[in-house]
């Protein structure tokens, strides 16, 4: 698990207990142990150009270089610290001459005890079939993902890239609880561990997974599904973000797209044309935007479903909350002068949607329904 990547240092250290016993990561020779409260900092070691590493001890002395570390805490319920954070397992510290890895290594179940909280969130007890149904699709995309980044030294980002993983701080007495009720299951399909993507929202349908990752081939169990409870409402409409609104003048719309067209065509030097009109050009099977047609005074560029979150973004720092969107648009004088997009959900839409997870246990589905549901013709099974 990667915490961090190509930083320029790391704080380590135990928990208040018990000694941090530190070895040479290639050979397994011990390295020095760090005393119960104190803080030792791996920095690059200059004279190797960052390829290898040395450790900075309170007292202000430097050990030998070493291109990896690993740190473990054998007290009994104390843990490893690397940058003010517990972790549960193993520390490395790797050097490159990018900067300094961090990586946690820690058993599956530990993992997902990480991950379900701030995944999902604290959930009350008519919700518990949602803490369960996350906990089994964090451990069947974490086994599934298992060696996407070897050559990197780890298996998976601890944030949105994967899943989010804060250590023993995230860790919750309900987190735990679902850890151990689903120990060991994982969705297969046909026998193999599925892909089990999931999002926040998904606004009235899922998404088929080639809808969101272009590369991505179709799956049977990644279609779209209906979030549709009753009379009009949807499982999800629960969520905070079940529909949306976003605006722009024209001003603020020629500055985002100054900047996020860039990366899929070329601006002159004289800055970007007139923007004429917005639109949709064409939608997906689930409903949203396939393409999104910018025209300009002279001529016009099309951007693809999967990257209209990109490029028109509320803000120069926040992505569009999903692809679910519809586009009204004001003239004057031939120009855009003003964009509104009305929106449904929040994510990518593939895969099991948390809030309608949520909406689907407070009215008494069980976990396995669930994920039935969102992950059509799988099988829950159990594989240790």
């Amino acid at each position: 698990m990667a915490l961090s990547v190509g930083v320029p240092s790391v704080v380590l250290g135990g928990d208040g207990g018990g000694e941090l016993f530190i070895t040479d990561d290639a050979n397994g020779q011990p390295v020095g142990s760090i005393p119960a409260g104190a803080r030792w900092t791996a920095v690059p070691d200059s004279a190797t150009g960052g390829a290898k590493l040395r450790l900075l001890k309170a007292d202000g002395t430097v050990t030998e270089a070493h291109r990896g570390i690993a740190l473990v805490n054998v007290t009994e319920n104390r843990f490893a610290m690397a940058n003010g954070r517990r972790y549960r397992g193993r520390i490395n510290v790797i050097a490159a001459r990018g900067g300094l890895t961090l990586v946690n290594r820690l058993g599956v179940e530990s993992y997902v005890a990480g991950v379900v909280g701030p995944e999902i969130g604290a959930r009350r007890p008519n919700e518990e079939a949602a803490v369960l149904a996350q906990a089994v699709v964090s451990r069947s995309f974490a086994l599934r993902n298992r060696g996407r980044y070897e050559s990197l030294g780890f298996d998976a980002y601890a944030d949105v890239r994967d899943q989010v993983y804060n250590g023993v701080a995230a860790e919750t007495p309900q987190a735990w609880a679902a850890v151990q009720r689903t120990v060991g299951q994982v969705l297969r399909y046909r026998g193999e561990i599925i892909d089990a993507f999931f999002h926040s929202t998904c606004g009235f349908s899922t998404a088929g997974v080639e809808e969101a990752f272009p590369t991505a081939r179709a799956r049977p169990y990644l279609r779209p599904v209906s979030d549709a409870s009753w009379k009009g409402h949807y499982y999800c409409d629960i969520s905070p973000r079940f529909r949306w609104r976003e605006e722009w003048d024209g001003q603020k719309l020629r500055a985002i797209f100054t900047r996020t067209l860039a990366a899929v065509m070329p601006i002159g030097g004289d800055g970007l044309q007139p923007i004429t009109d917005v639109e949709v050009s064409r939608t997906t099977r689930s409903g949203r935007v396939a393409e999104m047609r910018i025209v300009f005074a002279r001529g016009d560029v099309r951007i693809a479903g999967s990257n209209v979150r990109s490029v028109l973004r509320p803000d120069a720092d926040r992505l569009l909350g999903s692809a679910a969107f519809q586009l009204t648009v004001s003239k004057d004088g031939g120009q855009v002068s003003r964009l509104v997009a009305a929106g449904a959900g929040s994510g990518h839409g593939v895969g099991m949607c948390q809030w309608g997870a949520v909406g689907r246990a407070r009215v008494g589905h069980d976990y396995r329904r669930i994920l039935s549901t969102y992950f059509p013709g799988t099988t829950l099974d159990r594989i240790y």
